[in-house]
């Protein structure tokens, strides 16, 4: 299997998702909750699907969001609750659904001004202004977005009043209520008339953006940005933050170029993605192929995928910086800028992420916090302020205040976006010409990632590892240090497992939303060492998996098995091009 023909080339309108069908699929097709795949399911960023695989329909939201009242009942949370949607087609249907539920609830809803899109880390941002101060009547949130996910997907998140993703206790009650309303037919769901939702009492308009814009001054140092007159280049990739950047610049006076804002729900203007697949990821070199050919027009240059959490730089000199690259930069820049933080801020990353975070925290004197996957670990951190900065492999970050206070307790693309440029002011150099003074003290390692298919059941069994199951005495020739199966900074399951040495390292997970299972590696010692790594990644996960048949999964059934190809072909399809979920 070789990358798709059509990976980094403009999408050709074969492919495009026909936007009339997957709504009147979304409001027509009922999902049979006797069908695992057609269940509610929250991963580790909600719960999504596609109307066309009976995933992400209607009667999901009902029922999703008439649990998440249940809840907020059970929690005396009783204050607004600021709802956002993304650019996604099924979005706004999905809004929709919900307002009607809320509505009938008696919950306060605060819906964009004007009918505006809103990116993930602005209802995080407005949930947090709202609680500040507050004991009693907090308020809390939900997203309707499944990220850069193709055209055809929906997502809806709830938002706790800590401004974060829910973690996975208070995700488990609301799927475990929604499936059962689910099998009740929607019995003990609540609805009104949409027209009566939006003119209900307890639904209010608020203005997302000038919250969000006129404070951002308060996260990244706008003076010197402008004083810089740098130039910016932005793409928004047709995304919920498409109207911000304008007010951005303008706000703040930034010479800063929005390259394309267009919003068209069958995102016709993206390049496709390596697998022949419309996806807004701005960390993938085959869907940020126009801004890459901007480069030279500008500075620098970023893109945020379509609910604003995550973020891609792109640079004169290195094109599209790696995300583990812009992570590292970012921590040794932070660290020596921001004088008031607290002196025992620690640094979060994910435990897929670079082993190059922890040589830097280290020599920056700072308490390395390493957690499994997913932005809800970090949340209570960077709440109290405990992290200074936390971080994930698939392009998502965000960081506290200049005065060490909470920005967000989610990720934000636009921040971390704006703090290239404040990098490229102050020090006179750009993110990647920092990252290669970076690898001259600390070394350069080579890390890719490779995904292959898994049954539920393989799935299962991988998630459930413990370091028993794994006993290699060497990994690519040296000997193993540690295998985990915990993080070390919370002692919770990584859902998988981790086998280290000291100079390169693999990990091993399962999707928590596609049937396929992930290897991250990464070497100190070069490329051909990173390669006898993932060959030896292979056999440790065969072992483990042996038992059960090479899985044909609904969804990637035309890829072959990572067991059926050599680690060169594997890595020539599978390379780490960011997260898909």
């Amino acid at each position: 299997m070789k990358i798709s023909p059509l990976a980094g080339k403009p999408a050709p309108p074969g492919i495009l998702v026909n936007v009339p069908r997957l709504i009147t699929a979304y409001y027509n097709e009922i999902p049979d909750p006797s069908v695992p795949e057609q269940r509610v399911a929250f991963g580790t960023s909600g719960h999504r699907g596609s109307s066309f695989k009976l995933s992400f329909n209607e009667w999901h939201i009902l029922t999703i969001t008439q649990a998440i009242c249940l809840y907020r009942a059970s929690k005396n949370i009783v204050g607004p609750l600021f709802l956002g949607i993304d650019t996604h087609a099924l979005s706004v249907s999905a809004c929709a659904t919900a307002l009607e539920v809320l509505a009938a609830n008696g919950v306060e809803v605060m819906l964009a001004q004007g009918e505006e899109y809103t990116p993930t880390p602005v209802i995080s941002h407005a949930i947090l202004a709202y609680n500040r101060g507050r004991k009693n009547g907090v308020a809390d949130g939900i997203v309707i977005s499944p990220s850069h996910n193709p055209p055809h997907d929906g997502g809806f998140k709830y938002d706790p009043p800590n401004g974060g993703a829910a973690d996975t206790v208070v995700t488990a009650w609301i799927e475990a209520k929604a499936n059962a309303l689910l099998e009740a037919r929607l019995k003990g769901v609540k609805r009104i008339l949409h027209a009566r939702a939006l003119r209900a009492s307890t639904t209010h308009r608020h203005d997302y953006v000038t919250a969000y814009v006129n404070d951002l001054g308060n996260v990244i140092d706008m003076d010197i940005i402008r004083s810089a007159k740098l130039r910016l280049g932005v793409d928004p990739l047709g995304g919920a933050g498409v109207h911000y950047w304008p007010r951005i610049a303008e706000e703040h006076k930034l010479n800063l170029t929005v390259v394309n804002d267009e919003v068209d729900p069958t995102f016709r203007f993206m390049t496709v993605d390596w697998d022949g697949q419309i996806r807004m990821d701005p960390s993938s070199s085959y869907a940020m192929q126009r801004l890459i050919g901007m480069k030279d027009r500008f500075d620098l240059s970023f893109a945020c995928d379509t609910d604003h959490d995550r973020h891609g730089i792109v640079t004169k000199g290195e094109g599209l910086l790696p995300p583990n690259h812009d992570l590292c930069v970012a921590i040794y820049y932070l660290f020596q800028n921001r004088l008031r933080w607290p002196k025992s801020a620690a640094v979060g990353k994910t435990i897929v992420s670079s082993q190059m975070i922890d040589r830097i925290t280290a020599k920056l004197g700072r308490k390395l916090f390493e957690v499994p996957v997913g932005f809800k670990w970090f949340v209570d951190g960077l709440l109290d302020g405990s992290l200074g900065f936390a971080g994930e492999e698939s392009a998502g970050s965000i960081f506290l205040r200049l005065d060490g206070t909470v920005w967000t307790t989610d990720k934000d693309g636009m921040v971390p976006a704006l703090l290239a440029a404040e990098m490229t002011a102050r020090m006179g150099r750009d993110p990647g010409e920092l990252y290669r003074k970076l690898t001259r003290e600390f070394g350069c390692p080579a890390y890719e990632r490779i995904d292959a298919p898994a049954t539920l059941e393989q799935k299962q069994r991988l998630a459930n590892l413990s370091p028993e199951n794994a006993k290699p005495a060497e990994l690519a020739g040296e000997k193993i240090q540690a295998i985990l199966t915990h993080a070390p900074g919370n002692d919770a399951p990584i859902g998988g497992l981790k086998v280290m040495t000291a100079n390169g390292w693999f990990a091993a997970r399962p999707s928590g939303t596609e049937n396929i299972y992930k290897i991250y590696a990464e070497s100190f010692r070069g490329t051909d060492h990173l390669r006898q790594i993932q060959t030896d990644a292979q056999i440790i996960i065969n072992d483990v998996l042996k038992a059960i048949p090479t899985p044909d999964p609904v969804g990637v059934k035309s890829l072959p098995s990572l067991q059926q190809m050599t680690v060169e072909e594997a890595v020539a399809v599978w390379r780490n091009e960011g997260d898909p979920n």
